[in-house]
């Protein structure tokens, strides 16, 4: 059955995560097909993706990396990507490839 599926970019720079990108694909087959394309379209991918704002707090300041990193041990990172889906339409708990980007380096295998 085809679903929506993403690759989610987390840019970080100086330690601060400053935006997100994303892109979309509609693909057949079973979870590990779908992750093992979205991993080798990773690099390819990032330079065409969707780019998305960063959550700042309430004193204009980007999220620390660190605090991003504690919610991800939590399970809780996805609440961050909420634009992401809904520009997306996907359902709820959809499949993603999250690769950050730090200081302009793809950490993608």
């Amino acid at each position: 059955m085809k679903e929506t599926i993403l690759n989610i970019y987390i840019i970080i720079e100086k330690e601060n995560v400053v935006s997100f990108k994303a892109k979309a694909y509609d693909a057949e087959g079973t979870d590990d097909e779908k992750i093992n394309l979205l991993k080798s379209m990773a690099k390819a991918d990032f330079n065409s993706a969707n780019v998305f704002e960063a959550p700042k707090n309430n004193k204009g300041k980007f999220m620390e990396y660190k605090k991003f990193a504690k919610l991800e041990r939590q399970g809780l990172q996805y609440q961050l990507f909420e634009e992401i889906f809904s520009h997306y339409q996907v359902p709820q708990n959809p499949l993603v490839c999250v690769t950050p980007v730090v200081n302009g380096d793809i950490l993608a295998n």
